[in-house]
């Protein structure tokens, strides 16, 4: 193992102790004006401010290509006195996030094909894991935030949904131990999400608080066990999430509360690695505590790293107060430096190390980059294996003579996504068997159905669960609409892209005689793969993905 040459937590001096215990987001886009969420990511002035100066522990990435964050990457190394750990939520392959690399369909396709064949099931989690984990530590990452473990019984959870990977805690706990598996074939860290279990909430933490009621027994047999096989699989962190569980504490959230973070996860379940919390930004925490309050309460419940504060040095220097008052100890500072400490040596492969240095972070590799890591032929073909062995599809879709037809394809939030372009599979291969498309963004859109001439009518809808605005599943415009068509008799077929619940949705009210089909995954890699099988003897060549935006 590569030895970083760090020093003893308790020769740092107490800022320098609590500065690590932090995560700031910023994007990987390399200038400013090109971040999409400004009031979540700071710019480059204060990133430089937050690593060069206040010495913070890591740094989570959103957006970019991977050309641009294998740069940033490299720069915040070279900026940071100790090494960084770098981390991105990355739960469908590192092309979830960030551009040119491989994206796989959302977890819940592996349990999918886990309830017809789990051993299959199994093979590909593991080979998604060691994918992602191979891409992240090409472009600069080291921290792989995933996999999800909650487990998705709530038809109506709106910010786990897709992302678990299923609706039974033995399928969700195989197939997180598979991914574990795969991805420490590299020297990155893993992460289960969300501790206690964020699966059975109909409530947005990021918007409010949710309450799960259920008492201790339900509890142990349902939303622990995945936990528990990624402790035993080895995986470096957990996650907590910002809901309240009255059967463990009847007063704080689990992400405050020493029950749920030092008794249960600590003590109980054994777990001796990174207690992450959820961002501390989101509405659940930052609307009822506060930055600071909740920043100590936080460290005292057990937590190690502290992610994504509103204000990083008021933070530092609320901990740093509750130390010098005696609220927080210095052996309890120390202690979550150290496991950030041995967190950083475990992933310290990445680094290289000159014979005259012990510094191993002064050295960092050129290029930035590893270009022949990243979207190779396998890891692709990997990804659409999985979708195709995860879609339904049930019939054909019979060609339009004359070009009379419509293709409407209704997405929430059109300009958010990076997978409905003008050349996307969805928009361009209907239209080549009559099928001229329509686009309507549910939620921008006031086009009621009636609007548009009657014509023979395929609907696709893109719909799964949608943080930030409380949605689990189909909007009212896409249930008025698909139900309008369905009455004029004019439906020609049905796809949804996402959501197995959208479509579950539909099936009761769609006449026997539509064909219809499924696929978890939206990118347009899945569209082509769906479209192949649901169109009329269409052969279609996936497209190279682009290296940038």
């Amino acid at each position: 193992m590569v030895n970083l040459g760090l020093p003893a937590s308790d020769q740092l001096p107490l800022e320098d102790q609590v500065a690590q215990l932090f995560v700031v987001r910023t994007s990987g886009h390399l200038f400013d004006h090109q971040r999409r969420y400004p009031q979540w990511e700071v710019g480059q002035a204060d990133l430089q401010r937050a690593v060069e100066t206040w010495g913070v522990g890591g740094v989570i990435l959103l957006g970019g290509s991977v050309a641009e964050v294998g740069l940033k990457t490299q720069q915040m190394q070279t900026w940071a006195e100790l090494p960084l750990l770098i981390a991105a939520d990355i739960e469908e392959g590192v092309g979830q996030r960030f551009s040119g690399a491989t994206q796989f369909p959302p977890p819940m396709a592996l349990g999918a094909i886990a309830r017809q064949d789990l051993a299959l099931a199994c093979c590909y989690a593991e080979r998604m894991g060691a994918a992602t984990a191979q891409e992240a530590i090409a472009i600069g990452l080291n921290w792989v935030l995933a996999p999800v473990v909650d487990v998705n019984n709530n038809v109506d959870n709106p910010v786990i949904n897709v992302r678990a990977f299923g609706e039974t805690p033995t399928i969700v706990s195989q197939l997180a131990q598979a991914f574990i598996r795969g991805a420490q074939q590299f020297p990155v860290l893993t992460t289960a999400k969300h501790f206690p279990g964020h699966g059975d909430t109909a409530v947005d933490s990021h918007l409010q608080l949710p309450v799960i009621a259920h008492d201790r027994d339900r509890l142990a047999r349902v939303e622990l066990p995945p936990f528990r096989a990624a402790i035993a699989a080895g995986v470096d962190s957990v996650m907590t999430a910002h809901l309240q569980v009255p059967a463990w504490d009847a007063e704080q959230p689990a992400t405050l509360s020493p029950a749920i973070l030092t008794t249960l996860l600590r003590q109980n379940l054994g777990f001796h690695g990174l207690i992450v919390t959820d961002a501390l930004m989101m509405g659940a925490i930052a609307r009822h505590y506060g930055p600071y309050e909740a920043a100590v309460l936080a460290l005292e419940a057990g937590a190690d790293v502290l992610l994504m504060p509103t204000d990083l040095e008021g933070s530092i220097q609320a901990v740093c107060e509750a130390v010098r008052t005696g609220r927080l100890s210095p052996q309890r500072i120390q202690a979550s430096v150290e496991r950030i400490f041995r967190a950083k040596q475990k992933v310290a492969a990445r680094l290289t190390i000159l014979p005259e240095s012990c510094h191993a972070w002064e050295h960092m590799p050129p290029p930035p980059v590893q270009l022949g890591a990243i979207a190779q032929p396998q890891t692709r073909q990997l990804a659409e294996e999985i979708t195709r062995a995860s879609m339904q599809a049930h019939g054909r879709l019979s060609p339009c003579v004359g070009g009379a037809g419509q293709a409407i394809v209704m997405v929430d939030e059109v300009v958010q996504t990076g997978w409905l372009s003008p050349q996307a599979p969805a928009i361009t291969l209907p239209a080549q068997h009559g099928y001229a498309p329509r686009l309507i963004d549910t939620a921008a859109c006031s086009l009621r159905p009636g609007s548009l001439a009657i014509a023979p009518t395929l609907l696709q809808i893109f719909s799964r669960g949608n943080p930030f605005r409380g949605m689990a599943g189909l909007s009212d415009l896409c249930l008025s609409w698909f139900r309008f068509l369905r009455d004029a008799d004019c439906l020609a077929g049905v796809l949804v892209y996402g959501s197995p619940y959208t479509l579950d949705l539909l099936l009761p009210e769609l006449p026997s005689g539509v064909p219809y089909g499924f696929s978890y995954g939206q990118m347009p890699e899945a569209q082509a793969v769906l479209l192949s099988t649901f169109l009329p003897e269409m052969d279609i060549a996936i497209a190279p993905m682009p290296f940038t935006d």
